[in-house]
């Protein structure tokens, strides 16, 4: 599908090599859009998503950066900057994962959730809404979690750092809203990719059975809803989040 709104946009998908960011990665590009995405070690994910994108006609470009380090965010947005110019569709997509009890939470854990899951979204954003604002135009949608609005006991700081960039998309959007930048949040379910590789069978399959849809989603399916957050489809909403978790956000 092509969204209106976005050919000849310059746009930056942090955790672009795979997964959820590579499908925004892919639309984006059939849009028009020129690409540059992040990662941090999935280098040969990365070249692959860019190979893609330009074999079917498309630009786009890979940078080495992780988004908890201020000085590599700002690197990696000079780079774009100086190959495009301002970035103007920002998609905050990076981010980790990790089950673990409540006994077993350490500090080092906990703050590298958030440095990664929250903080990073604040270096990017905050690199990236300056020129946006100074361009009356930008276009930022966050990749959440259904963990940011449900108890998740067995992941208490994933969900902690889901929930804050819940509240920073609420409260983003209200400030920049007058000058012309909208903020959006995307809260996905359980989805078909790497980050839950190392779930059992049988708790998958919970997950699944616990889902009114009966599945899984599909990286595809939430870079749709990203891809209509991002276009002019979305022209009057801000400071949203939308869940697409087959149905499981509606069980107590």
């Amino acid at each position: 599908m092509i969204y209106p709104g976005l050919a000849g946009r310059i746009a930056l998908v942090t955790g672009g090599s795979r997964g959820i960011g590579a499908a925004c990665c892919r639309e984006l590009a059939q849009s028009g859009a020129r690409v540059a995405l992040t990662y941090r070690q999935d280098r040969a994910g990365a070249e692959s998503v860019v190979d893609a994108i330009e074999q079917s006609g498309g630009n786009a470009i890979a940078i080495a950066a992780d988004v908890s380090d201020a000085e590599a965010v700002g690197h990696a947005v000079a780079k774009v900057r100086s190959h495009w110019g301002d970035i103007e569709l920002l998609v905050n997509n990076a981010g980790i994962f990790e089950v673990v009890s409540h006994e077993e939470t350490t500090l080092e854990q906990w703050r590298r959730m958030l440095d990664v899951n929250l903080t990073g979204v604040y270096l990017t954003t905050w690199a990236v809404k300056p020129a946006m604002i100074a361009s009356n135009y930008g276009r930022i949608v966050n990749v959440a979690s259904i963990a940011g609005l449900r108890a998740r006991p067995t992941c208490i700081a994933y969900a902690v750092s889901k929930a804050g960039v819940i509240a920073l998309t609420k409260s983003l959007s209200e400030a920049v809203a007058k000058a012309g930048v909208r903020v959006n949040a995307v809260a996905p379910g359980l989805i078909d990719t790497e980050m839950i590789s190392g779930f059992a069978e049988e708790g998958r399959q919970a997950l699944v059975d616990a889902t009114p849809i009966q599945r899984l989603g599909t990286p595809e399916e939430i870079a749709a809803t990203v891809m209509f957050l991002l276009s002019d489809l979305s022209s009057f909403t801000t400071g949203q989040t939308y869940t697409v978790s087959g149905g499981r956000v509606l069980l107590p």
